[in-house]
């Protein structure tokens, strides 16, 4: 049984809140026998159209929400329900709100010919201009949601997930078998494996949507929380000793870096709230190799973004999709106007034919001028190994910060060593002489701040995550009261004067 729009209602909003905003349906010129398919449209469905809307409360915040109805009409849209969407759209911007939409579709509606069809852009400029006024705009999607409703606000969330087995595709496979002789591909068109190409966020029931939606929201409101309203939040052990400890060697911090027991992202994200992850492109691109979440450090929300230590494996490294990942996450930042977290800790870019072939060079490039003029300010984390373009990509913040064996590098120890000696003997040598240590780092105003290590992060990972996530919050914290102009132009000159300390011209 498909669940209808109003058990969707009132199963994501808080009971008894719902408040429709819908005013009796327009009608343009129609003929009698597609009057008396509305009629009996609306009598099967118990509503007046294919979509509700409305505003409620969600755990005690206040939204706007639009809901397919599939029993009319098989939820399809056409002028009435394009301008019921559309005002609610328009409504929600002027009042602030966030807005979730659930659609559930066949498309566009047939009866009403290339004008419904049409519909479909000025509701996407609609959802457009609210995510452009800095409003999150979260999707939900249902079985099945089809043709150009999933072509246009179905596929413009911040976030989007789906119910479990939802249809959801653009041609339908009965079209599809109409047009070409034969059935279309068995479990393409699925939630699930949307999810797994990269395409939507998840695939969870409205229950566990609605905490999602709640968390989102939360971390979205930009507001920020005191630590002490942080359920869960643990102090972080501090120690008096200094940060870095200028006799290691480089390559003692490499192979610190190394060590399995070594805390990633994931073990820094143990220690935050309100995480929702997030997954893939959005674009039928996913790669596991990289980690992306909303949450809050220490009660500043933010966008993370970074290298997943734990997903890399011999060859099996970040890829151009994981840079379009990385885009993904600067774009969420930038449209919900939330700090941006990054966090570096990577063996280096894929080496393959595939790599070349999609595009590995510019999506660094792409990376790169994107975070040197975002509009929110930055935080990049040096965690661990730092490797290459596919390091160098996630670098350019408002602050960096460094654990105290990490360390950054345009190859591996190894690789420079068989360039410079051809052979990997001399890889130690080269790594104390291309000055890659944090401490280096630090000296030669690549790196703003140094997180200790006592002695190791694999030897006190709850507590070096901590240290971690309390350095990250206080940058956050710092870099709020800058205005996005100023942030910017610090930034230019920031990175425009690196490598010139003692410099005569």
């Amino acid at each position: 049984m498909r669940m209808s729009a109003n058990e969707l209602l009132g199963q994501l909003l808080d009971s008894g809140t719902f408040v429709s905003w819908d005013r009796p349906p327009v009608e343009p010129p129609i003929t009698p026998r597609y009057r008396q398919e509305l009629v009996d449209a609306a009598v099967r469905a118990g509503t007046d159209e294919s979509v509700l809307t409305g505003e409620g409360l969600l755990r005690g915040r206040r939204v706007a929400v639009i809901a397919c109805e599939f029993a009319f009409l098989a939820g399809s849209i056409g002028v009435a329900a394009a301008e019921r969407i559309v005002s609610a759209v328009e409504r929600a911007t002027e009042l602030g709100l966030p807005l979730i939409a659930s659609p559930t579709s066949g498309g566009t509606r047939m009866q009403e010919g290339t004008v419904a069809f049409v519909q479909m852009v000025k509701i996407a400029g609609a959802v457009t201009v609210h995510k452009a006024a800095g409003y999150p705009y979260l999707v939900y999607l249902r079985d099945p949601t089809m043709g150009g409703v999933f072509a246009s606000w179905g596929s413009l969330g911040h976030i989007t997930f789906a119910a479990p087995g939802a249809l959801i595709g653009f041609l339908g496979p009965r079209v599809y078998e109409a047009l070409y002789g034969k059935p279309f591909p068995p479990g393409v068109q699925t939630a699930e494996n949307l999810y797994r190409n990269g395409v939507i966020d998840g695939v969870v029931p409205v229950e566990v949507f609605r905490r999602i939606a709640h968390r989102a929201l939360s971390v979205a409101s930009g507001t920020v929380m005191p630590v002490s309203a942080e359920p869960g939040w643990a102090a972080p052990v501090l120690s008096p000793v200094s940060a870095a400890n200028p006799a290691a060697s480089a390559w003692d911090s490499v192979l610190s870096t190394r060590r399995p027991g070594r805390p990633g992202i994931r073990d820094l994200l143990r220690h935050v709230t309100h995480r929702v992850p997030l997954s893939g492109t959005g674009q039928g691109e996913s790669d596991r190799t990289v980690v992306l979440a909303l949450a809050r450090f220490g009660g500043q929300p933010c966008v993370v973004f970074g290298h997943d230590r734990s997903g890399q494996r011999g060859e099996h490294t970040m890829g151009p999709a994981a840079l379009r990942e990385a885009r993904r996450a600067m774009a969420l930042a930038q449209e919900l106007r939330l700090p941006l977290v990054l966090v570096i800790d990577t063996v280096g870019a894929a080496l393959s034919k595939e790599a070349e072939e999609r595009g590995l060079a510019p999506e660094i490039a792409r990376c790169l001028a994107d975070l040197v003029t975002l509009d929110t300010p930055t935080v990049s984390i040096l965690l661990g190994q730092g490797t290459g373009g596919g390091a160098l990509a996630l670098l350019p913040a408002d602050r960096v910060l460094a654990a105290g064996h990490g360390w950054l590098a345009p190859l591996p120890p190894e690789g420079a060593s068989a360039i410079v000696f051809r052979d990997t003997e001399h890889a130690p040598e080269l790594a104390d002489a291309q000055g890659i240590r944090a401490i280096d780092l630090h000296r030669d105003g690549v790196v703003d701040r140094i997180v200790g290590e006592y002695p190791d992060a694999a030897v006190e990972p709850v507590a070096f995550a901590r240290r971690v996530v309390l350095a990250v919050t206080e940058e956050l914290a710092a870099l709020r009261a800058t205005a996005p102009a100023e942030l910017r132009a610090l930034r230019r000159v920031r990175y425009r004067r690196i490598g010139l300390t003692g410099v005569v011209y």
